[in-house]
């Protein structure tokens, strides 16, 4: 076997699904700020959106896996980018008529 092949930084580290709060201590050399304590001592923490413990393959449930709402969100994104377009296109219009108006009334004089 080589030398030095593995990481040596291994130590125990938390993951937490995120879908029903389950933690899992196991050894790891992933990198995280977080932090959570558990019985006096604190560990690195890991959140993960599904596990074992929330995987329909591994409950026999069925439901829908989309946490994030990813569609919903795309959607009212792009709903808030046109809505701020449209109003600054009216804003430009109405910019626009009071320059026009100015411009009549000073020609006026």
């Amino acid at each position: 076997m080589k030398k030095d092949l593995h990481p040596q930084s291994y130590r125990q580290v938390v993951f937490q699904d995120l879908n029903n709060d389950q933690t899992f201590i196991t050894r790891s050399t992933v990198a995280t700020d977080d932090t959570i304590t558990i019985e006096g001592t604190t560990y690195p923490l890991v959140k993960v959106h599904i596990s074992s413990s929330s995987h329909p393959f591994f409950t026999g449930e069925e439901r829908v896996l989309d946490i994030e709402g990813r569609v919903d969100k795309f959607k009212a994104r792009a709903a808030a980018a046109e809505a701020a377009r449209e109003k600054r296109a009216a804003a430009a219009q109405k910019q626009a008529k009071r320059a026009a108006a100015k411009a009549d009334k000073a020609s006026d004089k």
